[in-house]
């Protein structure tokens, strides 16, 4: 498929969880998985600044092995992170060049807008930058991730119609989930005819080994299908996608996403029936009906992260992954300079605001109990 001007299969590789050998990536191992995916004619790989080793390890794997017009290479700026200055901004681009030796990207990505994070690269002017190096030739492609409301993407595209593609988090679980808002997202983007690299298509590995309700739904519509192979395809099916990255960490994984992807044909009538059936069983899990709207945060007097306390206990009902669960805590509550469910004083000053009539209280307390267990 061919979106702005490059010829790009649909799955892509992201460089964020490769193998690793004694606490570091494995690079041999890496060198590979690396000929698999070219031998089969796929050519994105993903990277990006702030995923450590992860640059130098696709030098050594993949630039130094092939020539350079043989693949696309994107990566990504992290201005938010730890930059005091437009200097140490800039700075992230000329050490992602050196570790990649690539010479130049096809995609450079503004990385994970949304929210607070978006303020840094208005303040660096990061905008005017990527467009001086996409005039230089060090970039090809530019655009930026997001992990925030289609509000924000709307008004964000909106003020930099320069950017050339979004890059979004899709997947069948988040699609219609009101703390994502996947769909919503998708169609801003496509509203102001943006292709879409998709991310995290099977939720950080979660819908590999989704609930059992849904795991039996897409086992007897097709008992040879993996649980993954219906996740990455239902992202890859969607309009205006220029590729799929699946964050591949082992030869099994890749040979799986190269089995039904290499010859990719749109999902039939029928399977999209079945991913309707998945999304249906999902929604039947008894979850707390948090749609974010933080109206909570603004009146709790000890800045409670309430939502994404919710989002972390969603998680664990949903999928049983306590260690995803605590991450998501750590991310959405401390990251973001919250206090955490356990500071909770009872107030039910919370519960008075609440559109969704959740009883706050008793929830934050599941979420002690459970999420941030020792």
């Amino acid at each position: 498929m061919s979106y702005l001007g490059e010829e790009i299969k649909k799955l892509g590789f992201g460089l964020m969880r490769l193998p690793q050998k004694d606490g570091k990536i494995d690079v041999e191992e890496t060198k590979i998985m690396v000929d698999h995916f070219m031998e089969a004619g796929f050519t994105y790989f993903d990277t990006a600044w702030a995923y450590t080793g992860s640059e130098d390890a696709i030098r050594q794997a993949l630039v130094e092995r092939y020539p350079r017009e043989s693949f696309q290479l994107a990566t990504k700026n992290a201005a938010w992170a730890g930059s005091k200055t437009r200097e140490d901004a800039i700075a992230q681009f000329e050490t992602s060049l050196k570790q990649t030796g690539a010479g130049y990207f096809d995609f450079y990505l503004l990385h994970n807008l949304g929210e607070g994070r978006t303020k840094a690269f208005d303040e660096f002017d990061m905008w005017s930058f990527v467009k001086e190096k996409k005039e230089e030739g060090k970039i090809k492609h530019i655009g930026f991730s997001f992990h925030s409301t289609p509000e924000e993407l709307e008004k964000i595209l909106k003020e930099h119609p320069e950017m050339e593609f979004v890059q979004l988090q899709i997947n069948y679980a988040d699609w219609e989930n009101p703390a994502i808002q996947s769909k919503a997202c998708y169609e801003v983007a496509r509203k102001y005819n943006k292709p879409v690299i998709i991310m995290e298509p099977v939720k950080g590995g979660m819908l590999a080994n989704p609930p059992e309700t849904v795991a039996k739904v897409l086992k007897e519509a097709n008992p040879n299908m993996s649980m993954a192979s219906w996740a990455i395809k239902f992202a890859a099916n969607l309009d205006g996608v220029i590729t799929v990255l699946s964050g591949m960490s082992s030869r099994e994984q890749m040979d799986d996403n190269i089995s039904y992807m290499k010859d990719f044909t749109k999902l039939s009538e029928e399977d999209k029936k079945t991913i309707d059936k998945a999304q249906e069983e999902l929604n039947k899990i008894p979850l707390i009906p948090c749609t974010t709207c933080n109206y909570c945060a603004k009146v709790c007097p000890k800045n409670i992260g309430i939502s994404g306390s919710f989002t972390a206990m969603n998680i664990l009902t949903l999928y049983n992954d306590m260690a995803f669960a605590k991450h998501q805590e750590e991310w959405l509550v401390s990251g973001h300079g919250k206090a955490k469910a356990s500071e909770c004083i009872k107030c039910g000053a919370c519960e008075g605001v609440c559109p969704q009539h959740i009883k706050i209280r008793e929830e934050l307390e599941k979420v002690t109990n459970n999420c941030i267990r020792n």
